[in-house]
């Protein structure tokens, strides 16, 4: 098992305050940070939200979320100056930036993105300029600079150091305009991964991420929606099907048991539409058994 860390990061400045902010306490009432036998290494506390769309670069709070994602990449850095393993719960899907900022701070890494939706957007196709729509966008240097180049440091990460597995949007994105995804990132959508396997498919996203010439290891971010929407309907944006809670273990097992992987973010889960908890301790179970074993 691996020697955790947990942080908690509940920000919404990139979505909305629908109550994806309780993220942290419904997983760490569930048992998880026990489960793990994981330190709690602390909470980087939300910033007061706006929401008003700045008329600038036409974001939701960009100076908010770039000055909580400087925060956040601070607490992730301390983790991992520890030598432990950072896993942070959002909040919403700009938490990665924070989490990518801490990496980018120490050299080249990659990522391996598991979420329902590509969140690729331009503020001007996104309908209400929510970065959580845009942050793999913005990690890639993409958009506002005050997103796109936080501390001088942007891109956050190379095109050909993603991989995008399991998203099922591709023609919700393309009425709304979206960017198309460049061609040198790593697109595996979820009737490919359907078409290899789970555990293929993971496998060669970890090759990807590891092979020749790849950086020093790859965070995970999971956004929950990237499962089906039967089984996990506690997210605001909800799409048809996704992954089983097997595929998605099986896809976080493999992931986790390389040695390239240094942390995790759990993202959108909202326990205000998971009223028996239910959901969250299915949830929690995934990560469990996810990390059972590994080094």
């Amino acid at each position: 098992m691996r020697d955790v860390a947990i942080v908690e990061a509940p920000s919404v400045l990139g979505l909305r305050p629908t109550g994806v902010e309780e993220l942290p306490e419904a997983l760490l009432a569930a048992g998880l940070a026990e489960g793990l036998g994981a330190v709690r290494a602390g909470r980087v506390e939300p910033l007061a939200y706006d929401p008003e769309r700045d008329p600038d670069t036409g974001v939701l709070n960009p100076d908010g979320i770039a000055a909580y994602s400087v925060a956040l990449a601070d607490a992730v850095s301390a983790v991992l100056d520890d030598g432990r393993f950072p896993v942070v719960l959002g909040g919403d899907c700009s938490v990665l930036l924070g989490n990518l900022l801490a990496l980018r701070r120490r050299g080249r890494h990659g990522l391996l993105f598991l979420d329902g939706h590509t969140d690729f957007y331009q503020p001007s196709a996104e309908p209400a300029g929510e970065a959580a729509s845009m942050e793999l966008a913005l990690a890639t240097g993409r958009g506002p600079r005050v997103l796109a180049d936080l501390e001088g440091r942007g891109p956050l990460l190379r095109d050909e150091d993603v991989v995008a597995l399991g998203f099922r949007d591709s023609e919700e994105s393309a009425v709304y305009g979206m960017q198309p995804l460049p061609s040198a990132l790593h697109a595996m959508e979820l009737d490919s991964v359907r078409d290899l396997g789970a555990a293929e498919a993971a496998r060669r996203a970890v090759g990807l991420l590891t092979g020749d010439g790849a950086g020093a290891g790859y965070w995970i971010h999971l956004d929950v929606d990237v499962l089906d929407d039967a089984v996990m309907p506690a997210v605001d944006y909800r799409l048809p099907d996704g992954l089983t809670w097997q595929e998605l273990e099986t896809v976080l097992r493999t992931a986790l048991s390389d040695g390239g992987a240094v942390g995790l973010d759990v993202a959108i889960f909202n326990p205000r539409l998971d009223p028996s908890g239910s959901l969250a301790e299915r949830l929690t179970e995934c990560l469990l058994r996810s990390f059972d074993g590994q080094g």
